[in-house]
C-alpha cells in the first residue's frame, strides 16, 4: 500500500511539474520602447496632448521565438510602463502633475493604456499604473500609436525628452 501511495505521489509531482513547464512556455513578455518630447510650450494646469511616432511591434518575431503565433495568442495585457527623462540629464518630473497614455492601431479604437494621477517629485523615472485592458489586437498589429496626455503644474523653459519602456505579458494557447 505504501508503494502505491509513493508511486501516486511521484506521478502527481511529475504531472504538476509538467503542467507548470507548459504554462511557463505559453506565458512570456514582449518589451517595446518609444520616445517623445514634452514641449516647453505646454500649457500649465490644462490637459495637453502629445502624439508619439508609431511604435513598430516586433510581436511576430517574439511569437516565433516563443514557439507560437498570433492566432494562438489568447491574451495580452500591459505588465509595466516606465517613463524616464533622457534630456536634459538633470531634469526631474517636478513639472508634471498627471499623465495618461493611450494606445490605438489601424484596426482598433483608442483605449487608455496606463496613467499616473499624482506624479512624485524629485525623480527622473516614473512607473505608470497599467489599465486591465486586453491589448491583443494592438500587439498583434504591425505597429501601434501612443498618445500621451499630460497636465503640468510648472512652466517648462526647455523641451523634455522622455523614453517610454513598456512590457506586455502574453498568454498563448497550445
Amino acid at each position: 500500500m505504501n508503494r502505491v501511495l509513493i508511486a501516486l505521489g511521484l506521478v502527481a509531482i511529475i504531472v504538476f511539474g509538467a503542467c507548470e513547464k507548459i504554462k511557463d512556455l505559453l506565458n512570456f513578455s514582449i518589451a517595446n520602447e518609444s520616445s517623445f518630447t514634452v514641449s516647453s510650450t505646454t500649457p500649465i494646469n490644462s490637459p495637453y496632448t502629445i502624439n508619439t511616432p508609431d511604435v513598430t511591434t516586433n510581436s511576430s518575431q517574439e511569437f516565433e521565438n516563443n514557439n507560437t503565433n498570433a492566432k494562438l495568442v489568447k491574451e495580452v495585457k500591459l505588465k509595466s510602463l516606465t517613463l524616464t527623462i533622457t534630456n536634459p540629464s538633470q531634469q526631474n518630473f517636478n513639472f508634471l502633475k498627471t499623465i495618461r497614455i493611450y494606445i490605438s492601431s489601424t484596426n482598433s479604437n483608442e483605449i487608455e493604456l496606463a496613467s499616473l494621477e499624482s506624479v512624485p517629485a524629485g525623480v527622473s523615472s516614473i512607473v505608470l499604473t497599467p489599465t486591465n485592458s486586453r491589448l491583443d489586437e494592438y500587439i498583434k498589429a504591425d505597429k501601434y500609436s501612443l498618445r500621451t496626455e499630460v497636465v503640468t503644474d510648472e512652466v517648462l523653459t526647455h523641451d523634455v525628452s522622455l523614453r517610454c519602456n513598456s512590457v506586455f505579458s502574453v498568454a498563448a494557447n497550445l
